[in-house]
Formats: structure tokens, C-alpha cells, sequence
């Protein structure tokens, strides 16, 4: 008589630790930033879409708002770097929405990782791709004739202050993308919010010129404050005051944003 034995398979550890969830987090960003070598149209729309905004701003409505096109520039180039960076947080909930749809989640949690990892690297992802739109379109407003009046460290300081606010408006776009049935309603209700966050602010006109009940709405608006805090930080002004504001509001997005948005990737993976 012979007694067979079987081992037991070895049981995943049900809790993820900080460490191996912040590594699975950097494989996936990698997993995301990668498929661009499989897909450039993806690269190439997140750099023909900025130019293209820049172009038509400046050479078509920048005589009539500032008298001449070198002078808009100076002054829209700061607020287009904070439209582009908020316009572009819509790709992670659409990319999100997207992935779920697919399954791809669905085969991501069959994985011994941390369940938030998968959601955490597509931000860190989008971030990453946050700064080459930065780059490029202070790169390509540099050839047109925008010059930064302020120094490397204040134009170090834009990048950090859009990358965190970005981010932390970035939740608002993954709540959307986990509660949206489909990438079309995705776009359709986060253009809904970004649209008139974006121009009823100073971004690309000067809110003074706003009647008297836009211009209450205009000096609360998040994306104010942040485009007078870039461009203090690009070409001169107040900074002190505007980046506090943008950084506390930035806080109020992750503290009610963050929470519904994880709640609800926990209900539908």
C-alpha cells in the first residue's frame, strides 16, 4: 500500500504590502507608457492637439483680445499649458473605461496584486505623459516667440504645480471613467465639466473683460487661480498667493474625489 500526498498550492497573501504595491503600480505605468511603441497615434495626438489649440489661439483671436499676436502669446501660453494638462486628464478615465470594458481588469485581478495598483499605474502613467505635452508645447511656443521671463526654476516650479493639480484633478476624471457605461459617455460628461471650467476662467482672456456676474464665478474657479499661478511662474507676477489656492483646491479634489473614485473601482472590478 502506498499513501499518496498532495502539497497544497501556496496561498497569496490576501494583504499587498506599500512596498510591492508602489512596484506593481510602476509595472503597470510601464505597461500603459509602452503601448505607445505598439500605437504612435497615440503619441501624436497627445502632441498634434496642443500645436493645434496653440496655433489657432494665437494667430486667429490673438489681435483681437491683445492687439497683436506676440503679446497674446505671453500672456495664453500659461493658461493653454493648464487647459491642455486638464483636457488631457479625460484620456485616463476614456483609457479606463476602456480597459474595463475589455476585460483587462477582469484578467489584472486574477494576479496576486494590490487591487488598486492596475488604477494607480494608468495615473502614473497619464502623469508621465503630462510632462512630454509640457515640454513640447513650451518647446514649440519658444520657436513662435514666447520667452520665460522668470528663470529655470520658475519654469521647473510650473511643471511641478500643473503635474500635481492635474493629478489631483485626474481623480474627478477616473470617477467619471468607472461610472460612465461607455468611452462616448465618458467624453461626453467629462467635456460637460472641463469646458466651462476652462473658459470662463483667465486662462486665455482676462477676466476682467467678464461681465460683472462671470467675473464673481471667474475669481472662484480652480483653473484661474492655476493659470495665474503658471504664469507668475513663466513670466512674472504674484505666485505666493495663486499657488496656495491652486494647491488647497487641488487637496479638496483628492479628499472627495479620491474615496467615491476608489469606492467605485472596487464595485465594478
Amino acid at each position: 500500500m502506498t499513501t499518496l500526498t498532495t502539497t497544497a498550492p501556496p496561498v497569496a497573501a490576501r494583504r499587498v504590502t506599500p512596498l510591492a504595491t508602489l512596484q506593481q503600480t510602476m509595472t503597470l505605468a510601464w505597461r500603459s507608457l509602452v503601448q505607445i511603441k505598439h500605437n504612435p497615434w497615440e503619441l501624436l495626438d497627445l502632441s498634434i492637439q496642443p500645436i493645434m489649440f496653440l496655433l489657432l489661439f494665437t494667430y486667429v483671436f490673438g489681435g483681437a483680445i491683445s492687439g497683436s499676436t506676440g503679446d497674446y502669446l505671453q500672456f495664453a501660453l500659461p493658461g493653454l499649458l493648464v487647459q491642455n494638462a486638464l483636457f488631457y486628464t479625460l484620456s485616463t478615465a476614456v483609457g479606463l473605461n476602456t480597459d474595463i470594458s475589455k476585460g483587462v481588469f477582469d484578467r489584472l485581478r486574477s494576479l496576486p496584486i494590490a487591487r488598486t495598483a492596475p488604477l494607480l499605474g494608468r495615473i502614473v502613467a497619464d502623469t508621465v505623459k503630462q510632462v512630454w505635452a509640457f515640454a513640447l508645447l513650451v518647446g514649440f511656443g519658444m520657436v513662435l516667440g514666447f520667452r520665460v521671463r522668470t528663470s529655470v526654476i520658475g519654469l521647473l516650479g510650473a511643471l511641478a504645480l500643473l503635474v500635481v493639480v492635474a493629478l489631483a484633478m485626474s481623480w474627478m476624471s477616473v470617477l467619471i471613467g468607472l461610472v460612465a457605461s461607455s468611452p462616448e459617455k465618458v467624453q461626453m460628461i467629462a467635456f460637460s465639466a472641463m469646458m466651462p471650467l476652462t473658459f470662463t476662467s483667465s486662462a486665455l482672456v482676462p477676466s476682467a473683460t467678464f461681465p460683472s456676474w462671470l467675473k464673481v464665478w471667474s475669481d472662484l474657479n480652480p483653473v484661474t487661480h492655476l493659470a495665474d499661478a503658471i504664469r507668475g511662474l513663466l513670466i512674472g507676477g504674484d505666485v505666493a498667493q495663486a499657488t496656495l489656492i491652486s494647491l488647497v483646491w487641488s487637496a479638496g479634489f483628492v479628499v472627495v474625489f479620491a474615496p467615491l473614485a476608489i469606492r467605485a473601482f472596487r464595485h465594478r472590478v
